[in-house]
């Protein structure tokens, strides 16, 4: 059996040799150089293929995203009807807290006017609330928001999530489905967004949403955080919000277009960290060993485990 995989913009051959090593009676192949006969692949890992590309394998038996989200594959429209599997691996969750709980903590702490001071060679102390005074709010209670609101609550936070279905979670409150939305800004100091990219949270985040978040914080105004997806978001009121003083700052690890233009007035903003799609990096050697115990069950007849359902979107 053959495996293919389809990537854009990263090395496929870290892929190659590690599923190589753990899939010895499969073929590895790798797009654009190494196609070979299409109908010979049975498995596909993708990250944002080229368009057409999973249609011309008729013999697909399961598309696997190398990624946290599947959106990019989700608005092919001639995708196959493969079952969709969606990476869940402990490393990438790990990344992800640790990128979240980095930024809620330099805003915080207020990094960043501390590092315009250090430029501008002034000593100066600034008040500093306790974590317990400060509302994070996580929108998206899946692997990787839940993960992250237990960090933040480890460390001293008063965590809140919200979800499109009620969850349950100790020491975290929760809020769900669009009648609590407005309750759950109304009492967010730092807004993180992990929601996956579907057609209900597209272009969710608009100027209306950032200003129902608490104006009567600890830190003086609200922060917006997003990992999740730059679909999400609308980059031009995002902009208004951070100028108008809606927000009072801003990390932003995706966006509506990547990479982000360098025209994008994003990019000068003193009170905004950008960083290029980097929050949880998916790690060669854990997801491959994921994919290929997923194989291996799939080839046992067992059920496959993360799958898609692509009325939701995840």
């Amino acid at each position: 059996m053959s495996l293919l995989i389809a990537v854009a913009g990263w090395n496929s051959l870290p892929w190659v040799e590690r599923l190589s090593s753990r899939l010895p009676g499969h073929t590895v192949r790798s797009y654009p150089d190494d196609l070979g006969d299409l109908s010979e692949i049975r498995y596909a890992l993708a990250w944002k293929p080229e368009a057409g590309l999973l249609a011309r394998c008729p013999n697909l038996e399961v598309i696997f995203s190398l990624g946290a989200g599947v959106d990019h594959l989700l608005a092919q429209p001639d995708l196959p009807a493969a079952p969709l599997v969606r990476v869940v691996d402990p490393d990438l969750t790990a990344r992800m807290s640790e990128w979240v709980a980095l930024q809620v903590l330099l805003h915080h702490r207020q990094q960043l006017t501390y590092l315009a001071q250090q430029k501008a060679r002034l000593w100066k102390s600034l008040d500093q609330p306790a974590a317990r005074r400060v509302r994070v709010g996580i929108l998206g209670l899946g692997v990787l928001g839940t993960d992250a609101a237990r960090v933040l609550a480890t460390l001293g936070f008063e965590v809140a999530g919200w979800a499109r279905s009620r969850k349950t979670l100790d020491g975290i409150a929760c809020f769900a489905g669009s009648d609590e939305l407005d309750t759950f800004l109304g009492r967010t100091d730092i807004l993180v967004n992990l929601l996956p990219l579907t057609p209900d949270t597209r272009h969710l985040i608009d100027h209306a949403l950032l200003s129902k978040l608490a104006r009567d914080g600890a830190l003086g105004g609200p922060v917006f955080i997003n990992a999740g997806r730059g679909g999400s978001q609308v980059e031009a009121d995002l902009v208004r919000a951070l100028t108008d003083g809606t927000l009072t700052g801003a990390s932003l690890d995706v966006f509506e277009t990547e990479p982000l233009s360098p025209d994008s007035p994003l990019w000068g903003l003193e009170n905004v960290v950008v960083t290029p799609h980097v929050a949880a990096d998916s790690d060669p050697e854990t997801i491959s060993d994921y994919i290929a115990a997923q194989i291996a069950a799939h080839e046992r007849g067992e059920k496959l485990e993360n799958v898609v359902d692509r009325t939701v979107g995840y």
